[in-house]
């Protein structure tokens, strides 16, 4: 059954809860994921532990990237195809989904094991960190076809209003992940491996969940059968146009965090392992936000499929709203409870004392950083991709790395710890100006908007 059709009936404030809601507590579900290995590694007293995660964690991040990515850009075709009828579309862009993930999952798995040792040299570990570092990233690497599986489909369901069934199975491998955790970290005592095991344990009861889900739905949307499955640039290219700036924020903050480890190594292990937990509580201020973002989009895209100017006007106004005031609540509770946050992760006091301070810079954005995703869902939702892509590239990129190389020669590590917050501002300047220009020329009498997109 079809059950989008209450994106063109339903209250836009009815909507927003439904939809926004569940996709921010998908969120929580994701930080909490994203928490629980370096908690319960925190727990063991060895602080190496948390940096030898802290240097893996970009690689797990790309690799959730590469979910992000095809479910991202699968959701937006497919909501816009209901929108405006196209069925074939939305059955043959599913299909792709499913299949695609699966088979990238097991490039990744076999470029990321094979490449472990020099992946690792590059990317910051040090003789200290680098065998807990592998025993940690190999592990990881066999789970990446279930990682990648589970977030895709998190995505592509929510095309057919099942905001709700996205979160419940985020939460399914969440929970299994938290109780395996102390069993394999703590009472095992396997460490980093224990933590990557947990990790693709809970990932692997995901993918589970969705497929059942599939196969329960009959959605007249949504299909995973081998006849609707083309590999063609008529409907692999806009997935990965259209998913590439969200995936491509994703795959920068990875590259940046390598930048930030390397910057940050001269200053030791102990100013690696702050910044991993400062990013860790920024983490928490940002994803809540992308989170309800990322619920919005299938809103907006069904009603630019169907045209439907006034409703996707009222949704990203009242949207815009509940931003504002979501980024200030979030940032002030992690302002006042930032050190209970860092004392959960590391247990040494000068690392404390570096990683609230830390924490503090990176968070310092947070009320507007909403904003910057609701924009960016925005141009996305309307099937574009150039501009996008360029704001990614300012949050991560070409304003992330001068503002790193520039207040580090200058300031130090008090100068690194603000790169985050500055480069956060300008991007979101940037989204806004570039997504008015979007909004201005959505309705020119041209092709029907389901029918554009970038290059």
């Amino acid at each position: 059954m079809n059950s989008n059709m209450s994106f063109e009936k339903d209250s836009i404030w009815s909507l927003i809860a439904t939809n926004g809601i569940p996709a921010m507590l998908t969120m929580v579900v994701v930080i909490i994921y994203n928490l629980a290995d370096t908690f319960f590694i925190g727990q063991t007293g060895n602080d190496l532990m948390v940096a030898a995660v802290s240097i893996a964690a970009p690689i797990f991040t790309l690799i959730i990237t590469i979910g992000t990515l095809i479910g991202t850009g699968g959701c937006s075709i497919i909501s816009r195809a209901s929108g405006c009828k196209n069925t074939d579309q939305a059955h043959q862009t599913s299909s792709f989904c499913f299949y695609a993930s699966l088979l990238i999952g097991l490039l990744f798995a076999i470029v990321i094991f094979v490449g472990c040792t020099p992946i690792l040299s590059i990317i910051g570990a040090t003789e200290n960190t680098f065998e807990m570092a592998s025993d940690y990233l190999r592990i990881i690497a066999i789970g990446s076809p279930f990682i990648i599986f589970s977030n895709t489909m998190a995505n592509v369901i929510r095309a057919d209003g099942a905001a709700r069934d996205s979160m419940i199975g985020n939460m399914i491998g969440t929970v299994i992940n938290i109780i395996l955790d102390p069993v394999m970290i703590l009472l095992l005592q396997w460490g980093t491996a224990g933590a990557a095991i947990a990790t693709v344990i809970g990932n692997i009861c995901a993918c589970v969940y969705y497929f059942v889900f599939l196969l329960r739905r009959n959605s007249t949307l949504l299909s995973f059968l081998i006849k609707d499955f083309r590999i063609s640039k008529s409907i692999s290219l806009p997935v990965f146009s259209i998913g590439l700036p969200g995936a491509l924020s994703n795959l920068l903050m990875s590259v940046s965090n390598i930048i930030m480890n390397r910057y940050l190594v001269p200053y030791g292990d102990g100013a690696v392992a702050a910044m991993g937990v400062a990013m860790k509580i920024g983490m928490i201020v940002a994803m809540l936000q992308m989170g309800f973002c990322t619920g919005i989009l299938p809103i907006m895209a069904y009603n630019l499929g169907a045209n439907n100017m006034r409703r996707t006007k009222e949704t990203i106004a009242k949207s815009g709203g509940v931003c504002i005031v979501l980024g200030s609540c979030i940032t002030l509770a992690c302002f006042i409870a930032v050190k209970n946050l860092v004392v959960a992760f590391v247990t040494t006091p000068e690392i404390i004392d570096l990683g609230v301070k830390m924490s503090k810079a990176i968070i310092l954005s947070g009320p507007i950083l909403g904003i910057y995703f609701l924009t960016t869902n925005i141009m996305q939702a309307a099937g574009k991709s150039l501009a996008p892509i360029v704001t990614s590239l300012a949050r991560q990129g070409f304003v992330y790395i001068p503002c790193l190389i520039i207040l580090d020669a200058t300031l130090g590590l008090d100068g690194l710890i603000y790169t985050q917050a500055i480069s956060d501002i300008v991007a979101m300047l940037l989204s806004v100006i570039l997504c008015v220009v979007v909004i201005k020329n959505l309705w020119k009498p041209t092709e029907p908007v389901h029918n554009r997109q970038d290059s």
